[in-house]
């Protein structure tokens, strides 16, 4: 159900029980990489659904249950959930979904039970585009969202990291997305992929990977517009032969003089006030995305602790040399006290 057009990609349209998907032709062969996808989740409703999932697979995905595509996948979906099957409320939200080809994805209960990661936002009927940046870095999947509220490009927030994930050596990238019984329009804008390569390492020349074929058929095409380039230039000439030079530099300059001549001191004044805020704004979102990170690490800490005295009380024989149960409560009252006062420098 995917209707592509110049600007974006509509994979489902606010109808029921719809599906669509977009995947590459071909497998990546990066061994880390990171992607920034943009993209909008809309609807007329107070809820909406189904939702909207990213994929990495080792094989191209087909149409299926799990927004839109195939269940028991080889890779990982990150799935922007919309609706809330469960009934506990934490819907929107995004779920890190791991999958070695034989788990069926557990949709009543918004993959909770799967979950590698999670975090709740709500990404529908924002007044800009939400960004998503995934980027795997061995063995590391970290996902940043830009929630959708600031025009700013680079405002990510943390969403969920999940460590010592290994993936396919090789893969494609898809997006797909599903309606239910409601409905919401999920339109992607753009899906950018990268390479990332660890520091000192040689990255491959980008002669080596583009076939001679193809770089003829782009050079053709480059000299096709450059040629039609210079042909609108003579003609702009033509038409406006008291302009010398490169029309694009005197009318800037003329606009930057202008902005210049009628700049009060009331303006300027309120142009610095502004830009300072920004700048404050920008160190915030940083530190709050930082002090997301430590809670998070945190929260596992005291998870994988308060796990090791479940086990102790219900009996599990400890091994010599390990730690005493009164040692680890302190442990865990540590933590839980950084935990109190993270929160409270949030």
């Amino acid at each position: 159900d995917a209707i592509p057009s110049a600007d974006q990609i509509r994979i489902t349209t606010s109808l029921k029980s719809q599906r669509g998907s977009v995947w590459t032709k071909t497998k990546s062969i990066f061994e880390y990489w990171e992607v920034e996808v943009t993209f909008r989740v809309t609807g007329r409703g107070r809820i909406g659904a189904d939702g909207l999932a990213i994929w990495f697979t080792e094989e191209q995905g087909l149409e299926g249950p799990v927004f839109g595509a195939a269940d028991k996948w080889n890779g990982v979906g990150i799935f922007f959930d919309s609706f809330d099957n469960d009934g506990k409320k934490n819907n929107p939200g995004v779920i890190v979904v791991g999958n070695n080809g034989k788990l069926l994805y557990d949709h009543q209960n918004d993959g909770s039970t799967q979950a590698l990661a999670s975090c709740q936002r709500d990404f529908r009927n924002k007044p800009y585009p939400v960004r998503v940046k995934i980027t795997y870095y061995q063995k590391t999947l970290t996902v940043l969202i830009n929630n959708g509220f600031t025009p700013d490009k680079e405002d990510y927030e943390f969403c969920a990291k999940v460590e010592d994930m290994v993936l396919p050596s090789q893969g494609y990238f898809g997006i797909s997305a599903a309606t239910g019984g409601l409905a919401d329009d999920h339109d992607v804008l753009s899906f950018l992929t990268f390479q990332l390569t660890e520091p000192g390492k040689e990255v491959p020349t980008p002669d080596a990977e583009i076939p001679q074929k193809d770089k003829e058929k782009y050079q053709e095409e480059f000299e096709h517009f450059q040629q039609e380039l210079d042909k609108k230039k003579e003609e702009f000439q033509k038409e406006h032969p008291d302009v010398q030079g490169q029309p694009g530099k005197t009318t800037c300059a003329f606009f930057l003089a202008a902005e210049d001549l009628f700049e009060t001191v009331s303006d300027r004044e309120l142009r610095q006030i502004f830009e300072g805020q920004n700048r404050i704004h920008l160190e915030i979102k940083q530190l709050n995305r930082q002090l997301d990170m430590i809670l998070d690490e945190q929260r596992r800490y005291v998870s994988a602790v308060t796990d090791e005295i479940a086990k102790r009380g219900a009996g599990f024989p400890s091994q010599q040399g390990q730690v005493s149960q009164q040692e680890i409560e302190t442990v865990v009252k540590t933590q839980e006290e950084v935990i109190r006062q993270v929160n409270e420098i949030r």
